[in-house]
Formats: structure tokens, C-alpha cells, sequence
């Protein structure tokens, strides 16, 4: 079990830095990032993997393909275009603070699996966790009113932000469901072959979108809007490689090795990464209700690692 979750902080280590791109790309839409980032990932995984993608390809059955799709699009393309309009129009603060609620929401959905602690043994530490988002949230709406946006801006990147928390619940959940009911295939298999669907699909958006509103991606007029497309790629290239094929190869090793009601409290660690990515980005120290928001969730989450491990070594030492 340690084994996945230290797997699940060195997922939440590379995932955090998905909600600086938005702010740094600011010259670019949300469809323009989503569909840079996984067709990125799609060549890298499809390359890592060239030697065996012919022979992985075969193994492939209906239920695989239905599986990639539905997680490809609900994972990874729907979810990032909402989480970074949810970045451009609320905010770092604001939209880390609404997917901070996924380890609350992947655990209920995931009470009911098999090796789950029940609930009422992880209330004190989904307390903290609640108290730990309430401080994040205060917080936000004190010092942090959407960088200046109007109202209406914010309310929407919230809504955004809502959206992407709802696709990655779902997502999480079904995922690792679907990895415990399906072994025939390794995490590092099945992660270069979700990297090469989500590519797949992002190409496939991109091409008529690209026609549609006949972007300038190379051009004079590109440079002079800022749309630095080298830098656009570049960066894109290395979120691919950090955030989707490293992160989502421990996030696989991690949701085979623990139950979905403590999977749920690491998904946290991408929470307190994010913050603690955009303190840097922004070259400022966190607030006194930021240092008790991350203090309050870590608190949590290893409460709730401890709780597992006892009952862990308790179901092991009953068989």
C-alpha cells in the first residue's frame, strides 16, 4: 500500500503543474491548450511505446476501446478545457480550491468498493480536509477577487471549475474500477494506450476547429498577438511528458495498489502542489489562511493514510 501512495504524491507532484500553463498561456484558449497538451502526450506515448503498439493494439477488445474514449474525453480533454478556462476567467486560487474537493467526492462515490474503510471511520480526517478547502475558500474571496475580473467572468470559471471537478470524479473513480476488474493489461501499457487515444481524439477536435476559425499559427499576426506557438509546443511538450505520461503511470500503479477511499485523499497532493507551484509563479509567500489550509489537509491525508494501514494491516493479520 506505501508503494501507492507515495506513487499518489509523485502523480499530485506532476499534476499540480497543470494549473500554472493556463496562467502562463494566457494568449491561448482553453480548446488550443487541451488539444496542444494531448496530442503532445499522444506522440510520446505512441512513441515510448512503438515497439509494442502494434502487438498492444491486437489485445484490444470493444469494452478497452469504449473505456479509452469515455476516460480520454472525460480525464483528460473536457476536463482540462474546463479547468483552464477556470484558471483564466476565476483564478489559480479559486479553481484549485474547487478540484481540492475531489478527494471528498472521489471517496463518497467510492464507499461501496471492495477494500474501502467504511465511512464514519474517515470522518475526523474528511473534517480537516472540509476545514482545510473552507480556509482556501475564504481566503480567495478576501484576497484574491478573480485577479480583477468581472463578476460574471468569475462566476463562470467557477462553473468551469465545477464541470472539470464532476468529469475528474467520474473519471477517477471508473478508472480505477476498471483497472482492478481488467489486469490484462499493465499500468504502463494502459497508460500509453490512453495517451495514444486522448491524442487520437484531440486531433481529431483540433483539424476542424483549426479550419473553422482559421487560427494563424505561424505568421506575423501570430507574433504580434503574443501567440508564441515555439513556446506554445514547448511548453504543452513538457506538460505532456511531466503531468500526463509520468503522472498518469503513477496514478495507474497507485489506484491498482490502494482502495478508492484513501486513492480519493491522495488525489490532495495535486491540490497542495498546485499551490504551492503558483506561491512560486507568483513570487509570493502564502497568507496565514493558505499555510492553515495546507497544514489542515495534509493533516488529513495522512490521518486518513494511517487509518487505511491499520486497517490494512488488520484485514491481513485476520486472514
Amino acid at each position: 500500500m506505501w508503494q501507492g501512495v507515495l506513487c499518489g504524491l509523485l502523480a499530485g507532484a506532476m499534476w499540480g503543474m497543470v494549473f500554472i500553463v493556463p496562467a502562463f498561456l494566457t494568449s491561448f484558449t482553453a480548446l488550443e491548450m487541451a488539444c496542444g497538451r494531448y496530442i503532445a502526450y499522444g506522440l510520446i506515448a505512441a512513441a515510448l511505446m512503438l515497439p509494442r503498439l502494434p502487438a498492444l493494439l491486437r489485445r484490444l477488445d470493444r469494452g478497452d476501446v469504449v473505456a479509452m474514449i469515455k476516460h480520454a474525453l472525460a480525464g483528460n480533454i473536457v476536463y482540462y478545457m474546463l479547468l483552464a478556462l477556470g484558471v483564466q476567467l476565476a483564478g489559480v486560487s479559486a479553481t484549485s480550491l474547487i478540484i481540492g474537493v475531489l478527494p471528498i467526492s472521489v471517496t463518497l462515490m467510492g464507499q461501496k468498493d471492495h477494500g474501502s474503510v467504511p465511512i464514519k471511520q474517515l470522518m475526523l480526517p474528511l473534517l480537516l480536509v472540509a476545514a482545510g478547502i473552507a480556509c482556501i475558500n475564504v481566503d480567495v474571496f478576501t484576497h484574491d477577487p478573480g485577479n480583477g475580473a468581472p463578476l460574471a467572468h468569475k462566476l463562470l470559471g467557477v462553473l468551469c471549475a465545477v464541470g472539470a471537478l464532476l468529469c475528474w470524479t467520474w473519471y477517477s473513480v471508473d478508472n480505477a474500477r476498471y483497472l482492478k476488474r481488467n489486469p490484462h493489461f499493465s499500468s504502463g501499457e494502459w497508460s500509453a494506450l490512453y495517451g495514444v487515444s486522448s491524442g487520437l481524439i484531440a486531433l481529431a477536435i483540433a483539424l476542424p476547429a483549426l479550419a473553422v476559425f482559421h487560427a494563424d499559427v505561424t505568421g506575423a499576426g501570430a507574433r504580434a498577438s503574443g501567440r508564441d506557438w515555439t513556446l506554445f509546443w514547448l511548453v504543452n511538450g513538457l506538460l505532456a511528458l511531466g503531468a500526463s505520461v509520468i503522472g498518469n503511470h503513477l496514478w495507474n500503479v497507485a489506484s491498482r495498489k490502494v482502495p478508492l477511499t484513501l486513492s480519493g485523499q491522495l488525489i490532495l497532493f495535486e491540490t497542495l502542489f498546485a499551490l504551492l507551484y503558483g506561491f512560486v509563479y507568483k513570487q509570493q509567500l502564502p497568507r496565514g489562511l493558505e499555510v492553515a489550509a495546507m497544514l489542515l489537509l495534509a493533516v488529513g491525508v495522512l490521518w486518513s493514510v494511517r487509518i487505511h494501514a491499520l486497517d490494512d494491516a488488520g484485514g491481513a493479520h485476520a486472514g
